[in-house]
């Protein structure tokens, strides 16, 4: 899939995905036009969906993370309420998962009433949901999209494995 190489431009690209192509093609030993070209051929096969930043969420008012089971009407084989749930711009993940519940949210929020209004008037008016479990973040103690590379550039395997 990938090789060494490009697991390299990875992590770097993961640490800082501002790091200019020829800081990146010094650390890896390769000329800036064959970095660069490897840092295309990541984005057009996929591997890099895009760059983007992050921001302080406490400091722009939405520090208050919740993560919300959501159980719908839908028939089995049925996606309904998904691609409504996406189009909510406090809630930041959206997962359609297998068991007790349809969809699993991390959703933010100023406060508790903007998460009362959140759940009760815009997810609760979702037509397919029928009820939400929620649970308030109180202190987050890693938070991250990073993923752990193994040298044959694939996701580490489980250490407890």
């Amino acid at each position: 899939m990938i090789d060494e190489i490009d697991r390299k431009i990875l992590a770097i690209l993961q640490d800082n995905a501002r790091t200019p192509n020829s800081e990146i093609a010094e650390k890896i030993g390769m000329a800036p036009s064959a970095t660069y070209e490897r840092v295309r051929k990541l984005e057009r096969k996929g591997i890099i969906k895009g760059y983007e930043v992050r921001l302080d969420a406490d400091q722009l008012g939405a520090g208050l993370i919740a993560f919300v089971a959501v159980k719908t009407g839908e028939l089995a084989g049925e996606a309904l309420a998904g691609p409504e749930l996406v189009k909510i711009p406090e809630v930041q993940e959206v997962y359609n998962v297998a068991g007790e519940d349809c969809y699993f949210l991390k959703v933010r929020a100023r406060n508790t009433a903007d998460l009362n209004h959140l759940l009760r008037k815009i997810i609760g008016g979702v037509p397919s949901v029928r009820s939400t479990r929620t649970t308030i973040v109180l202190e987050t103690h890693k938070e991250t999209s990073r993923l752990s590379l193994s040298n044959n550039g694939e996701v580490a395997p489980d250490r407890d494995r």
